[in-house]
């Protein structure tokens, strides 16, 4: 708020904010002034990502019926970790579980149904989630997150005539495997350099360039629905950030 104030465009670290009040509030301002504002969600700028997304697109695996993603880390998180304070919005999803949650958001959108399940810390943040989402066409989600033990980190998206694994990290893969029904499975690869991030600030000059106030790649609206899908998973579980 105060680099909008200062008339800066702001490339903020995901999530944005702690909910969906909050950044509503920070879109609103960054709208209201005329400035750029972007989430940093660098898996939606990866050009693999984007190169998968293409292929969905063109109907390489058909119909998209499920999404499955986890990313979970080890630990333990000492107390006094940011992970495990509720004042830093500490726990596993919003660090780690917004990264399957945006996942399914981006292939599918927002889903009709959301069930979720959590086990707390003393400190009232989830330490292992799981989600299951639902949508009117019958696909579904199967995510989790968790910081009480390092998962595969990977996902998979099936459809009604193939399916596409993401290897771990799956938010930023070096290459995907195609499986088409009746084909030997394919790589899909893109050109990749550096560590990933590169390519959101590359994003952020070319929308800066072109006069744009928000990205197309992370429009604020995806923003705002998977922040709302965010809020209405910790609502499930008990966490609160108030």
């Amino acid at each position: 708020m105060a680099c909008l104030a200062g008339d800066k465009a702001v490339l903020v670290e995901k999530p944005c904010i702690l909910d969906l009040a909050t950044s509503t509030e920070l879109i609103e301002t960054a709208r209201a002034r005329g400035r750029f504002l972007m989430e940093a969600m660098w898996m939606r700028t990866n050009p693999l990502l984007l190169r998968v997304l293409e292929l969905i697109a063109a109907g390489a695996i058909g119909e998209v019926t499920h999404v499955r993603a986890d990313f979970g880390v080890a630990g333990p998180f000492p107390a006094g970790h940011r992970m495990r304070a509720r004042t830093l919005g500490g726990g596993a999803l919003l660090d780690l579980g917004v990264y399957p949650v945006s996942l399914a958001h981006l292939l599918l959108g927002v889903p009709r149904q959301v069930q979720a399940w959590a086990r707390l810390s003393p400190e009232g943040v989830d330490e292992n989630t799981g989600m299951v989402l639902g949508w009117d066409s019958g696909a579904v989600a199967t995510l989790s997150c968790g910081m009480v033990g390092a998962t595969a980190i990977t996902a998979s998206i099936t459809g009604t005539r193939g399916r596409i694994d993401l290897p771990e990290p799956f938010y930023r893969p070096g290459a995907a495997v195609l499986h088409r029904r009746g084909a030997e499975p394919e790589t899909v690869a893109a050109e990749l350099t550096g560590g990933g991030y590169q390519y959101e600030a590359a994003e952020v000059q070319r929308c800066l360039a072109a006069g744009l106030i928000e990205s197309p790649l992370v429009p604020h609206a995806a923003t705002l629905e998977v922040m709302a899908l965010l809020d209405g998973i910790r609502a499930r579980i008990g966490v609160s950030y108030a």
